[in-house]
């Protein structure tokens, strides 16, 4: 659903709204000693094994602060990398290379642990036909570019907004009246092109849904026999989707359960950082 194209288009605001987080009026510190524009490089360095991701955002940072800034990468988004690496040499005005360092970290330091978290998730599924998926519980104002990341690291896009497609949770079956109604009352409203996904515990609420013409069931928290059932009562009748507590552990033994989704909040939630730095300032 997100790819670098999207991406793109749409981060300029918001790369420009985290500058002026940073910058409300000037940076003090760099403009007491550098007070003329002059051009200096640096040196962006890995400082762990992981995952890259976010180059393009990193490089457009420093452009917004200076149009003739480059980051010429010695890698490109999805690749490996290792502690001690050169990733990318920044040149630019030395103000610019200075102010916009932090920020540029910040998104590509988070959008590389993301990747580098997924990645090591998806190659536990690789060949076992379930597609590791990310949520919505994303870090205000960065969704475009932590689910980007998760695409990076081999993971998929689940909806990327509330716009995007009906997802009944607990609270909606509740307020509709249960899960036939709800189904029922989302088939009228949403677009016909819409399908209808239903969160459910059991294995009554399962059988409930699929009657009622979901196409998709979510099989929330429930055990690994129910979900293995669920997933037979299922079958030729609605796709399956596992959620809720999706560890390294256990992601295959859920996986073996044959669910054709696993999705994971900890994608984007929970995945640390990726340490990298921004090193050996040179004025040219």
């Amino acid at each position: 659903m997100i790819n670098d194209i999207t991406m793109k288009n749409n981060m300029d605001h918001l790369i420009q709204a985290a500058l002026r987080e940073d910058i409300s009026s000037e940076d003090i510190s760099t403009n007491s000693v550098i007070k003329e524009p002059r051009r200096a490089s640096a040196q962006l360095l890995c400082k762990e094994d992981g995952i890259i991701a976010g180059l393009d955002v990193f490089r457009r940072v420093f452009q917004l602060l200076d149009a003739d800034t480059t980051a010429d990468a010695c890698v490109k988004d999805g690749d490996r990398i290792a502690k001690g690496q050169l990733i990318a040499t920044v040149t630019g005005d030395a103000r610019a290379i200075l102010s916009g360092e932090r920020t540029a970290l910040n998104f590509l330091q988070r959008m590389s642990g993301i990747a580098t978290y997924t990645r090591s998730l998806a190659d536990i599924l690789e060949g076992s036909g379930t597609k590791l998926l990310d949520t919505r519980k994303t870090t205000p104002n960065m969704r475009i570019f932590e689910k980007y990341a998760v695409k990076v690291g081999g993971g998929y896009n689940h909806r990327y907004n509330l716009s995007d497609g009906v997802m009944l949770k607990d609270n909606h079956i509740n307020a509709a009246g249960g899960i036939t109604q709800a189904i029922q009352m989302a088939r009228r409203y949403a677009p016909f092109v819409i399908k209808i996904e239903v969160e459910t515990e059991n294995l009554q609420m399962v059988r409930e849904a699929i009657d009622a013409g979901a196409e998709i069931i979510m099989l929330d928290n429930m055990s690994v026999d129910d979900m293995r059932k669920a997933v037979e009562m299922a079958k030729g009748k609605a796709v399956t989707e596992c959620s809720g507590n999706v560890t390294r552990e256990n992601i295959k033994q859920l996986a073996d359960i044959g669910v054709d989704y696993i999705s994971s909040g900890a994608l984007t939630h929970s995945a640390p950082i990726l340490d990298l730095s921004l090193k050996n300032l040179k004025l040219l």
